[in-house]
C-alpha cells in the first residue's frame, strides 16, 4: 500500500468512464447537476453529444438511463449516493430493476467521509438498499486501480449494476499488474490470528492496522470485497474455518451492508461470532472526514482492539 500516493476513487471512475468512451460509442452518461463532484465532466468535454446533465432530477434521471438502455446504451447514470440511490430508489426498482435494465447507476460521496456536508448527506444505507433489488450487482472499490477495474468490468455486464466512490482520496494499494474477478475478494495476508473483511475506503485501514499488528506478533489477514453482490462466499468460509478472530468494517450502516451478508452466509454455513464495525442504528455528524470516522471507531486502532 502507497500511503504517499492518494486519489480518490470518484477520481478513478471519472478517468475510466472517459476512456470507456474512447473506446465504445454506446457508452452514455447521465448527471444530477453534480458532474464537477463526480468526475463525469471529463467525459462530458470530451464527448458532449454523449453527456446529458439532467439537473437535479434524479429520479427522471434514472428512467431516462433505463430508456437509454432498452435502445442498446450503455448508460452510466451518476450523483451522490444518497441521491442516485435514496431518493431515486422506486425508479430503480420499477424502472432498472425488475425490467433488468443495462444501466449502471454510480454514487459518489457515500459514507460518513462526506464529512462536512453531515448527515443528510452521509449515505449510509445504499448497500442494503440496492442488494435487495434482484439483478443488480454491486461494486465498492478501494483504490485507483481497483476502481478502474471496476467500471469497466460494469461496462460488460449485461443488466444492473451500482458502483460506490468514495470522496476522500484513499492510497494506492494495487499495481496496475493485479488480477481482479467478479464476485472474488482478494486476501492480504495469511495469518492465524483473525480475519478483518472490508471494503471500500475501510481496506486501508484494514491494512495499517495488519501492519500495526505485524509488530506485535499477531498475524491476521485482510480481504478486501470489491465485489459486495454477488459477495465471495467460498472466501468468507475459508477465512472463517482458519482464522480465530472474525471482524467486518465498513463506511455504512452495520444494518443490511457487509457484515449482515457475511453473517448471513456463516448461520447458514459455519457459525462463528463475527464483531461487526460500522454506524450502529444512527445517523452521522457534520466534521472533518477522519475526526467523524474516528468519532464513529472505524479506525486502524479500533480494529486493533477489537482483535485484541
Amino acid at each position: 500500500m502507497d500511503k504517499n500516493k492518494k486519489i480518490a476513487t470518484r477520481a478513478s471512475f471519472g478517468e475510466a468512464l472517459k476512456e470507456l468512451g474512447d473506446e465504445n460509442e454506446n457508452i452514455v452518461v447521465l448527471d444530477a447537476d453534480l458532474s464537477g463532484a463526480t468526475k463525469t465532466n471529463s467525459f462530458a468535454k470530451a464527448y458532449p453529444d454523449r453527456f446529458f446533465d439532467m439537473g437535479i432530477a434524479e429520479c427522471n434521471m434514472i428512467v431516462v438511463a433505463s430508456g437509454l438502455a432498452s435502445c442498446g446504451k450503455i448508460p452510466f447514470a451518476a450523483s451522490f449516493a444518497v441521491f442516485s440511490t435514496g431518493r431515486a430508489y422506486d425508479q430503480l426498482r420499477a424502472s432498472v430493476a425488475y425490467p433488468n435494465q443495462n444501466v449502471k447507476v454510480v454514487g459518489t460521496h457515500y459514507g460518513l467521509t462526506v464529512g462536512e456536508d453531515g448527515a443528510t448527506h452521509q449515505m449510509l444505507e445504499d448497500i442494503s438498499l440496492i442488494r435487495g433489488l434482484p439483478n443488480f450487482t454491486i461494486f465498492c472499490p478501494s483504490d485507483d486501480v481497483s476502481s478502474k477495474w471496476a467500471v469497466k468490468e460494469a461496462s460488460k455486464i449485461k443488466g444492473p449494476v451500482y458502483l460506490r466512490f468514495c470522496r476522500l482520496a484513499t492510497p494506492i494499494i494495487y499495481d496496475e499488474n493485479q488480477k481482479f474477478e467478479l464476485g472474488k475478494g482478494i486476501c492480504f495476508g495469511n495469518g492465524t490470528d483473525g480475519t478483518v473483511f472490508a471494503t471500500g475506503d475501510m481496506v486501508c485501514k484494514a491494512l495499517e492496522a495488519q501492519e500495526l499488528l505485524e509488530t506485535e506478533n499477531i498475524h491476521i489477514r485482510v480481504v478486501d470485497f470489491h465485489t459486495i453482490k454477488p459477495l465471495d462466499k467460498e472466501l468468507v468460509l475459508k477465512c472463517a474455518k482458519e482464522t480465530e478472530k472474525l471482524i467486518s468494517i465498513e463506511d455504512h450502516s452495520v444494518y443490511g451492508g457487509l457484515g449482515d451478508m457475511i453473517s448471513d452466509i456463516l448461520i447458514s454455513e459455519h457459525p462463528k461470532k463475527l464483531i461487526k464495525m460500522g454506524v450502529r442504528d444512527e445517523f452521522g455528524k457534520s466534521g472533518k472526514a477522519e475526526e467523524v470516522l474516528e468519532a464513529y471507531g472505524l479506525t486502524p486502532e479500533k480494529i486493533i482492539e477489537n482483535i485484541k
